[in-house]
């Protein structure tokens, strides 16, 4: 397997492993220690180099990235593991102003949390973000049919969940990360329902947006350029006034 794909692991031998990326060592050693005692396997670095290191070197399920980092900042470092590693990426950073955010989740951040945080909220989202990564190896003597996903296809794409991809209409892969393809699976398995904006928060987050948070407003602006043939009007993801979004095409299971 390549360095820059994250290896799933097998739950049932191994913790997830928490790579922390922050040169406040306080923070760094606070959440090495909250995390390790939930289960996890922790480790820390405190700039882009050492993070690119070892990521080359060792299986990594998920990032927690600062953005206020020496020498590189992190939004840019934010872009690199959109574009080399493919894992899901948290960003948990001092910098709450609402453009961060946006910004963040554009370059492909799976969430957003601003500090002070609270250990008990931060541990449940990277839960959720790490069940929305994918299926952990299912047991090895798991009914064949209770492992395997469905498959839906739509609008000529074929969304698998056995393989967490999208297959454009051309045959080719459609990139997603992990956030946008747990919000496509959440608008493939509802189609022709509208769901509001705390719905969708829900399913994904298992919370309610609030009042301020747009964060599955720019995670749909997202998709829509990956999958709508004119993102400025949508087709296949369409807003409802004063209601939230409806999925409109026929689904099938393939």
């Amino acid at each position: 397997m390549p360095p820059n794909t994250p290896a799933p692991p097998d739950a049932a031998t191994q913790p997830a492993h928490l790579l922390v990326v922050d040169d406040d060592e306080e923070i760094a050693r606070l959440l090495a220690r909250y995390f390790g005692a939930h289960g996890f396997r922790v480790s820390s670095v405190g700039d882009g180099a050492q993070m690119r290191r070892l990521l080359a070197a060792e299986a990594v399920d998920i990032v927690m990235l600062d953005l206020g980092l020496p020498g590189e900042d992190g939004l840019a470092l934010t872009r690199y593991l959109h574009e080399h590693w493919h894992g899901p990426v948290i960003i948990v950073t001092g910098r709450g102003e609402t453009v961060d955010r946006v910004v963040g989740l554009e370059l492909g951040a799976d969430d957003y949390v601003a500090k002070p945080f609270d250990l008990r909220e931060l541990l449940a989202r990277v839960r959720s973000v790490l069940r929305r990564a994918g299926e952990r190896a299912p047991a090895a003597n798991a009914p064949a049919a209770a492992a395997q996903p469905p498959r839906h296809a739509f609008e000529g794409y074929l969304l698998d969940a056995r393989s967490h991809t999208l297959h454009g209409p051309d045959g080719g892969d459609v990139p997603l990360t992990t956030g946008e393809f747990a919000l496509l699976r959440v608008f493939v398995e509802h189609a022709g329902q509208v769901l509001t904006r705390d719905q969708l928060m829900s399913r994904l987050h298992g919370r309610d947006a609030g009042p301020f948070d747009r964060s599955i407003d720019v995670q749909i602006g997202r998709l829509r350029r990956k999958i709508e043939t004119d993102p400025a009007q949508p087709k296949i993801i369409k807003s409802i006034r004063g209601a939230g979004y409806l999925f409109a095409p026929q689904v099938r299971p393939a």
